[in-house]
């Protein structure tokens, strides 16, 4: 049974379910957890790695106060997979049209749908909840003015980086669509206003914070309140944004496989957002920043790097870890550092047998530049168990 390792912090202390910690993610995390609001313990997950101020694969149990900066810019950033009817011999055996057809249904990188592709029902219950945001921060909806809205022609699409769209296969040779996405232009554009709101907030302390980037709002406070309003609705339209994703690659799909059916939504979660929860009688904020919740008996996804294994988990309800575990493998390598280290050769080599791209446009997603997604799993064993691996035949990169 894997036992998390104590950091000490000069408030608190870090868990951690790793011990391959590099120098500046050890550095952040003693920083969280010199954090006054921090209650009990920061828990840093297997695939924990270094981001923008605190580390990703980390959660932060707040009371009374949330860090903009530590939830980031991707508010709500998760994943989706829904089981389908299909089995490996019921596939095409050249997947290109299967590839292309899902790159045609849903839009990537920066790109957005050319006419609005949502639902009526969705667009109108998300721009209910926006209009409480935009009365008090009306500055917050890009494309404000013009002939159609951003936030409406970006659902359903996938964004960039390491966002994906694959068809993969179970450990019984069943077919699932899995996907991973998150609040999009709103989204980041919500992230970037309150961090530097909370920099403002603090500006006459802020230097006596280890990292600007922790400045917090306090509860009670107007801008908490904004926030946790915003912060909310961009979690809300992540959730949507996937599901809108998931029904366009359906569709598109149901054009070039077999006749299918949906046979059940494994789960679709966010892997980077801050819920209201009870841990050991205390009421606290808890933000996972690149962690899923894994409550007891609880579904969750853990994605492997394009070419490597991905796992549907049940949680354990581990009190230690805040009921969470990690949300991938988590990287090992700066995406700078990638395309320097390594070339197309071993892009193709290490994505064999995967129908994706294999150009220099994706080789900083190259499995060598993430953690080893089986010691990842191993690592947390006393977090979650797994109750399906599926490997990638198809990935669309975003």
């Amino acid at each position: 049974m894997p036992v998390a390792t104590r950091i000490e912090g000069t408030h608190t202390h870090v868990r951690a379910w790793t011990d391959d910690i590099e120098a500046v993610a050890l550095g952040q995390l003693r920083n969280l957890a010199s954090l006054p609001i921090v209650h009990g313990h920061v828990a840093a997950m297997p695939d924990v790695h270094a981001g923008i101020g605190t580390t990703v694969g980390t959660v932060i149990p707040t009371r009374g106060a949330i860090i903009p900066a530590a939830v980031g810019v991707d508010i709500g950033c998760g994943m989706n997979a829904v089981r389908l009817s299909l089995t490996a011999g019921r596939l095409p055996d050249n997947l290109k049209r299967v590839r292309a057809a899902i790159e045609s249904a849903v839009p990537v990188g920066f790109a957005m749908h050319k006419a609005d592709a949502a639902r009526r029902s969705t667009v109108e219950h998300l721009q209910r909840g926006l209009a409480g945001v935009l009365e008090r921060h009306p500055g917050l909806e890009p494309g404000r003015g013009k002939p159609y809205r951003t936030w409406v022609r970006q659902l359903g699409t996938l964004g960039g980086g390491n966002h994906f769209i694959e068809l993969v296969l179970d450990e019984r040779d069943r077919a699932w669509i899995m996907l991973h996405s998150g609040s999009r232009g709103i989204g980041n554009r919500i992230g970037r206003h309150f961090i530097e709101l909370a920099k403002r907030d603090m500006e006459n302390v802020i230097g006596s914070l280890p990292d600007s980037d922790l400045a917090y709002f306090r509860e009670g406070t107007t801008h908490f309140d904004d926030y946790m309003r915003a912060l909310r609705w961009a979690q809300d339209y992540a959730m949507e944004n996937r599901r809108e994703m998931m029904r366009l690659i359906v569709e598109s799909l149901r054009k070039h496989l077999p006749p299918f059916e949906l046979e059940d939504e494994a789960v679709n979660c966010h892997h980077n957002y801050v819920a209201e929860e009870t841990h050991g009688g205390a009421r606290l904020y808890i933000t996972r920043k690149g962690a899923i919740r894994a409550g007891a008996g609880e579904l969750g996804i853990i994605p492997g790097s394009m070419g490597a294994r991905s796992y549907i988990v049940r949680g354990l309800g581990s009190a230690e870890s805040f009921a969470s575990c990690a949300h991938g493998a988590g990287r090992r390598m700066s995406r700078n550092a990638a395309k320097k280290h390594f070339a197309l050769a071993d892009l193709a080599a290490q994505t064999a047998g995967v129908e994706c791209r294999k150009d220099r446009g994706v080789i900083d997603e190259i499995p060598g530049a993430y953690k080893d997604i089986d010691e990842v799993m191993a690592r947390q064993s006393d977090l979650v168990e797994v109750v399906r691996t599926l490997r990638q035949v198809v990935c669309v990169k975003g």
